[in-house]
Order: C-alpha cells, then structure tokens, then sequence
C-alpha cells in the first residue's frame, strides 16, 4: 500500500517524524510509506489564491497519489500543532487531496496523555466541509513518554507499543481499501 505519512511538526527534532520514519522502515517490506515534513509551509493566508507555493503542490501530489494517509499529531497546549492546522487549510482550500482520502492519526508526546486531545481535535477538523477525509474510527495510536520508549537512532525500543502499533497498521489497512474501493464504486457509478 503506497501512504503519504505526515508529521504535524514543524520542529527540527520532532518525535511525531521520527515515529513515522520508524513505520516507513519498519513497514518498508508491506508497504510505501512517504514520509512528508511541512517544515518549508508557509503559514496559510487566501492572499495565495491561485499561486500555491511550489512546496505545498509538491505535497498536494504526494498525498493525491497515496492510497492512504497517516497523520503523526504532536499535542502543544490540548490542540494541534498551529503549522499542522495551517496544513490541512492548504490542503482543503484550492487544493482538496485528503477528500475521500482514508487516513489514521497516529501520535507521540513526551506526556502521559500523549496526543489525544490532539487526535480528537484533528479528527473534527478532517471530517468538516472542504477537507471530507474519512478518519479510520479503529484504534488509537497514542505514544505517550516518547522520550522513554524511542532511542537517539528513532527506533522504538518497548515490544508493547511495536506490537499495538503492527496491530494499528494491521486494521487500518483493510479499512483504507475498503474505503477506496466504495469510493471508486462511487465514482464509476457517476460516470
């Protein structure tokens, strides 16, 4: 399966990125993860309209071209990340290539409650009018005490969370082809 793997930090040292790189060397047998950084986006202002920056068509291309996504949801204050939540307006504004798109979020914190008020926050925002994607309901990635559970190389060292996260990865698969095949059912069917 080809996934555009997204990590909501625009940080230099970002356990969220990491965690992705780690599913797209962990997972690289089964699969084609793209593991796209958002350091280079601009924050996103209408005064673009009509000249989308060359990096967010880049990413536009990469996420259209993905069976799936996966969203790596770092937690600053309970919400998103302010350059993820910039993101996704791109990605939802002139450019629409998370609409139908299934995609799981997944996270990492250095806090006990990880990333979930994040997630929950990032799902309302990929489900409203103009993103349209469809959030796989499974289970819940949250890696909290990252710090503790990933070593200085990016590989996660606890057997527990590699387990639970192949569990993740192994459930959202089906979802996600179940999902493209309704939609090219859909499409074929308005043709």
């Amino acid at each position: 399966m080809k996934i555009a793997a997204i990590a909501g930090s625009n940080a230099n040292h970002s356990y969220n990125r990491m965690l992705l790189e780690y599913i797209a060397k962990d997972f690289r047998d089964t699969d084609d993860v793209d593991v796209i950084d958002i350091r280079k986006v601009p924050l996103f202002n209408e005064n673009y309209k009509g000249k989308t920056p060359d990096v967010v068509a880049d990413i536009d291309r990469r996420v259209a071209a993905a069976d799936a996504v996966i969203i790596a949801s770092p937690e600053y204050n309970h919400s998103i990340t302010s350059a993820l939540k910039s993101m996704v307006e791109w990605l939802s504004y002139e450019l629409h290539p998370l609409e139908n798109k299934p995609v799981m979020i997944i996270g990492a914190s250095t806090h006990e409650q990880g990333s979930s008020r994040s997630q929950v926050q990032l799902r309302d925002i990929l489900i409203s009018p103009g993103v349209n994607a469809h959030v796989f309901q499974g289970e819940e990635f949250f890696m909290s005490n990252v710090a503790s559970l990933m070593d200085e190389d990016g590989n996660i060292t606890d057997p527990g969370t590699i387990k639970f996260l192949e569990k993740c990865m192994r459930e959202f698969k089906p979802y996600a082809a179940a999902i493209n095949g309704m939609v090219a059912k859909k499409e074929e069917a308005n043709n």
